[in-house]
């Protein structure tokens, strides 16, 4: 059993997209060394043959999205001879899709990244994620798409920006007993609030390695099991108080509470799910 490999990744545009499939796929296998040679922007046979000698030097696995036919042929030409796999990593997809829509596939490199209004629609929303990070301006969150509420050391920042990634402007609050959220976050009409919650386990396992990298004292009320259940039992209390969606995030990644929390505004903007579902 082989558990290292040479993979290639060819690309006529940034690569983004491949890099992500290549990322898929190998999670579905344990153990595997895995020796990545990343070639963005190829769009030219000069280029190529650079390429070709490389991956004559390590071979392996070779996956590509190009759209220029000769460059293509060339690639798995030159694959075939030297006995090595080469896959197209978006033709199944965008053959199944031309089918279905009756027309041909534009082939222009980078189509996918053009700055349209998607794109300006995304870096407007990691714009306004960041300055409404941590509580910050809530006279502004009724322009939110989502805002999150949670205690400390629940995700929140990290699962707001990629959410902003995905398009989608995102505040969030930290929950503290101390200091109560401000009224503004009872009386959003747009957003969907979604409250975030872990186990105290891992929260306290969490915080306390926080101060240690931080060079504090790493036993104080911040990671008192009893003030962490009491801190978690009031936030839970919020969210059921105001019928808001909770997810748990004690063993999920933060793109899994991404997925979730764009499942639960998707479902709002439709039908409208279950305001008080925990996932």
């Amino acid at each position: 059993m082989q558990n290292r490999i040479h993979l290639h990744l060819l690309s006529d545009s940034t690569g983004e997209t491949l890099e992500n499939i290549a990322k898929a796929a190998l999670a579905q296998f344990d153990e595997v060394e895995t020796h990545k040679h990343f070639w963005p922007m190829v769009r030219s046979e000069a280029h190529l043959d650079r390429i070709l000698v490389d991956i004559a030097a390590h071979p392996g696995l070779v996956l590509f999205t190009l759209v220029n036919l000769s460059i293509r042929q060339k690639l798995e030409e030159r694959c075939k001879t030297l006995g090595l796999p080469a896959v197209a990593a978006l033709d199944a997809v965008t053959d199944a899709l031309s089918g279905i829509l009756g027309q041909q596939a534009k082939a222009r490199p980078g189509r996918q990244h053009a700055l349209d209004a998607a794109y300006f629609a995304r870096v407007d929303a990691i714009q306004y994620t960041i300055a409404h990070d941590d509580g910050l301006n809530h006279h502004e969150w009724e322009e939110a798409d989502i805002v999150l509420a949670g205690v400390s050391r629940t995700s929140k920042t990290p699962t707001s920006i990629y959410l902003a990634n995905r398009g989608y402007k995102t505040a969030n609050i930290p929950v503290v007993p101390e200091s109560p959220p401000p009224e503004t976050l009872y009386r959003l009409k747009h957003p969907l609030v979604v409250g975030l919650v872990t186990s105290a386990d891992r929260l306290i396992h969490v915080r306390r390695n926080r101060l240690l990298s931080l060079n504090q004292a790493p036993d104080t009320d911040y990671v008192d099991e009893e003030k962490v259940k009491a801190e978690i039992l009031y936030a839970r209390r919020i969210y059921a108080d105001n019928g808001w969606p909770v997810i748990d995030v004690t063993r999920r990644s933060i793109e899994e509470s991404a997925a979730a929390i764009i499942n639960l505004y998707n479902e709002r903007r439709t039908a409208g799910g279950d305001k008080g579902q925990t996932l």
